[in-house]
């Protein structure tokens, strides 16, 4: 098997940071050396990647993806192929998305789906998370043959999308109980569906038909009534682990922050959307524009302090991971189906080519640590979902990493970095502080000097074991 020295760089881990080498062999690394500790044992390596000056990571784990999700009538443009491609061009080495039953049927057959749609076309791994869009007796048996058996350990319900996704909370109940017999992890899309879809139907009843009215249909309070509503049949289950994905809001914020100072399996992710964009510069741009950043939960006003308040759930790991839900449609076909009708945009925003990035201008402008960085984009994720060999450089783990190079910029934008499948970028004109320089998966090299070096096919199945994150 071939073998890689990355020499000269600072290795950043969760914990710290110290100059050092990495040795990969084949797949997996080996071994972390000291400063010319390589030359004095004598060790050689088939190729040596010089990284003087800049950090050598662990690959980013985005843990929140959909590749050609079904919504509203077309899907998400990214297929898995281009989509792990972007994610590979933003250094990000393993992606898990998820799997979809659909209300009519079977779990097995949603889950052999996306296993069609994946297998042969990743450039990196990936896993899968299961949506269950119908609980009866059928689904619950599969949820525990799943995460006994295939490496399936968390399962997400909806609260939003009546007629759907959307789950009651005595489906909700069950769901938990079953996962609280088998150690899995319950993610949560938490907003209170009925009630958005009453103040939609009034809304457009009075004509307010733009992007700008996705948000104000869908208020703080239903997502922080939901949270609470899900911690609480959480607790009831028996303090069954419970995930609450793509967190916009301070208030609901708050309900994950008072669960854990109970000490309660409660655990909850934002998105760079939350921390970038919001209701004014991006959803109420003129015209039909808005429609670009139309998702759900749905980006806030900026004169309130859910930006800050998010940043700062970082910083005190009241938010334990940020994720991307990249789920991307084009204006053109796709996102236009909602002309005159905000209530038929497709939902949702392409991110995966930009997370690491995006946070790392956090580090920059002194939001989060370099450290927290690292943490919250590759080693929580890892530890949260059953990742064992994911996360970490270090001997035994598999060889994913990025080597970022802080002296660098990137601009964002269609005309300049953008790798994903969609005629828009949510980012355009986006500059950052630094630059993925070279990304490794498994080993080998799937990005370096601005060009994709991998191929679809490389990525493999990764099968998850049980949270090793809970309290």
């Amino acid at each position: 098997m071939a073998t890689t020295l990355i020499t000269n760089g600072t290795i950043v881990s969760a914990t710290g940071r110290s100059e050092g080498d990495l040795l990969i062999d084949g797949e997996s690394i080996v071994g972390i050396l000291a400063p010319g500790q390589a030359a004095s044992m004598g060790v050689s390596a088939d190729r040596t990647i010089d990284a003087t000056g800049k950090y050598v990571v662990p690959g980013g784990i985005d843990a929140h993806t959909h590749m050609e999700l079904p919504f509203g009538g077309t899907h998400a443009s990214d297929t898995f192929e281009t989509g792990t491609i972007a994610a590979a061009w933003g250094g990000v080495t393993t992606i898990i998305d998820f799997a979809v039953q659909a209300q009519g049927t079977t779990v097995q057959d949603g889950l052999a789906t996306w296993h069609e749609k994946a297998a042969g076309n990743c450039a990196i791994d990936y896993g899968f998370h299961q949506i269950i869009g119908g609980v009866d007796e059928d689904s619950l048996k599969a949820m525990t043959y799943l995460a006994e058996n295939e490496g399936i350990t968390s399962f997400k319900l909806f609260m939003a999308y009546p007629g759907v996704f959307y789950s009651d909370d005595g489906q909700i109940l069950r769901a938990m109980q079953n996962c609280g017999e088998s150690g899995a992890m319950m993610m949560m899309h938490a907003e209170n569906g009925i009630a958005i879809d009453v103040l939609v139907a009034q809304a457009l009843a009075r004509g307010e038909t733009d992007p700008r009215y996705h948000s104000l249909t869908r208020p703080v309070e239903l997502e922080a009534e939901a949270t609470h509503r899900a911690i609480e049949l959480s607790k009831v289950a028996g303090n069954v682990p419970l995930y609450i994905v793509h967190m916009s809001a301070s208030e609901a914020l708050e309900e994950v922050a008072a669960a854990q100072h109970a000490g309660l399996n409660v655990f909850a992710e934002t998105c760079p959307q939350y921390l970038y964009l919001s209701l004014e510069d991006q959803l109420m741009q003129p015209g039909f524009e808005g429609a670009k950043w139309v998702c759900s939960t749905p980006l806030r006003t900026k004169h309130e302090h859910h930006q800050s308040d998010l940043w700062k759930g970082l910083r005190m790991n009241e938010l334990a991971i940020v994720s991307t839900d990249h789920c991307p449609f084009c204006m053109k076909d796709q996102k236009e189906l909602g002309v005159g009708n905000f209530s038929a945009i497709p939902n949702g925003i392409g991110g995966v080519e930009h997370r690491m990035e995006l946070i790392y201008q956090g580090v920059v402008s002194g939001e989060i640590s370099l450290e927290r960085w690292v943490e919250t984009c590759a080693t929580t994720p890892a530890r949260m979902f059953g990742l064992d060999r994911k996360g970490q450089l270090a001997p035994g783990f598999d060889a994913d990493v990025l080597i970022w190079d802080p002296n660098a910029r990137t601009k964002i934008g269609i005309n300049d970095k953008h790798h994903m499948n969609m005629d828009h970028s949510a980012y355009e004109g986006f500059e950052i502080d630094g630059k993925v320089d070279t990304v490794i998966s498994r080993g080998t090299v799937v990005m370096e000097n601005d060009q994709f070096t991998g191929r679809p096919g490389h990525g493999r199945y990764v099968k998850r074991g049980l949270s090793s994150y809970l309290h």
